[in-house]
C-alpha cells in the first residue's frame, strides 16, 4: 500500500450494501473553494488491486486543491483502506460501489477519471447515470489511463491456459502472479460476473467527450485494447492519445502532466 502523503486527511465511511453483503467504504471527499464556479469535480476510479493513494490519484487531488476543484476518492471493497476482502470482489460489487459513492459525494458537473480497471467502472457509471430521468448529475467528459473494460473476458480468462482456467473451475481461485507484488487471487465469481457487466459487443453512449491515453509498452492492458474500446464509442468527441513509449502505470511525470491536461479541457 502507498503511504499516506502529507496532509492527506483521515477518511470517511459509508456502509454500502445490505446484510453479510455490507461493506465499509473508504473515501476522500475534497470540496471546491469556488463551489460550482471553478469547473466541474473530479471522480477518481482506481485499478485492480489499486488504492486511491496512487501516483495519479494524488498528483489530480493536489491539482484539484490548487484549482479550487471538488476531487473525490475512494477504495473498492478488498482494496486499500476499505473493509471487505479482495477474494470477495467483483464488478457488480464494485461499481455498486462507485456509484454509491458518486451518488453520496459528488455535486454538480464530474469528470471521472478511471485507470485501467476504473476505465471499465467509469463507462459502467455513465451507462447507469445515463439511465436515470431523475435528477441525473451530468458529466463533463470521461478521461480513460489504460482502460481495461471486458478485462476479465478479454484479457484474462480468454488469455489463460487450459490449466489455469480448470484451476479456476474447480478450486474456484488461483493466485496470480504479479510484476506489481504478491500474488493475487483470480476468483470463479469475478469471471463469471464480470460476463454481467461485458460492454465491447455493442455501441457505448457514455452522452460526454471522451479522452484515452494509453501506452503502446504497456504488458497488462495492449494497445489494441483501447482501439477496441475506441471503436464502440460515438465518432464525435472522443480522442485517443497513444504514448509510444507508456507503459501501463502512466505514473511519469510527462504521463501525470497529460492526464491533466485531458482533465482541464474538461471545462
Amino acid at each position: 500500500m502507498n503511504q499516506p502523503a502529507v496532509g492527506d486527511a483521515e477518511p470517511a465511511f459509508i456502509e454500502v450494501g445490505e446484510g453479510s453483503g455490507g461493506r465499509r467504504i473508504a473515501v476522500r471527499a475534497r470540496e471546491g473553494g469556488g463551489g460550482l464556479d471553478n469547473g466541474p469535480g473530479l471522480f477518481w476510479l482506481g485499478g485492480f488491486n489499486s488504492d486511491m493513494r496512487g501516483t495519479k490519484a494524488l498528483a489530480l487531488d493536489e491539482w484539484a486543491t490548487a484549482h479550487e476543484r471538488a476531487c473525490v476518492r475512494f477504495d473498492y471493497s478488498g482494496h486499500g483502506e476499505s473493509g471487505g476482502a479482495f477474494v470477495d470482489g467483483t464488478i457488480g460489487r464494485w461499481i455498486e460501489e462507485s456509484v454509491a459513492v458518486f451518488d453520496r459525494f459528488c455535486h454538480g458537473p464530474q469528470v471521472v477519471i478511471g485507470s485501467s480497471m476504473g476505465g471499465w467502472m467509469a463507462l459502467l457509471l455513465a451507462r447507469e447515470l445515463a439511465r436515470r430521468t431523475a435528477n441525473p448529475t451530468p458529466l463533463a467528459g470521461l478521461v480513460l489511463i489504460a482502460p481495461a473494460p471486458d478485462f476479465t473476458e478479454e484479457l484474462m480468462w480468454k488469455d489463460f491456459s487450459p490449466e489455469v482456467r480448470r484451476e479456476i473451475e474447480t478450486k474456484g481461485v488461483w493466485l496470480r502472479p504479479s510484476a506489481y507484488g504478491d500474488p493475487y487471487p483470480i476468483t470463479r465469481a469475478l469471471i463469471e460476473e464480470g460476463r454481467n457487466h461485458l460492454l465491447l459487443g455493442s455501441a457505448i453512449d457514455v452522452g460526454c467527450p471522451v479522452r484515452i491515453l494509453q501506452g503502446a509498452q504497456d504488458q497488462d492492458v495492449p494497445w489494441r485494447h483501447a482501439f477496441a474500446l475506441a471503436h464502440r464509442l460515438p465518432a464525435d468527441d472522443v480522442v485517443l492519445t497513444m504514448v509510444q513509449d507508456g507503459d501501463h502505470r502512466l505514473s511519469r511525470p510527462q504521463d501525470i502532466a497529460r492526464i491533466i491536461a485531458a482533465v482541464a479541457e474538461m471545462g
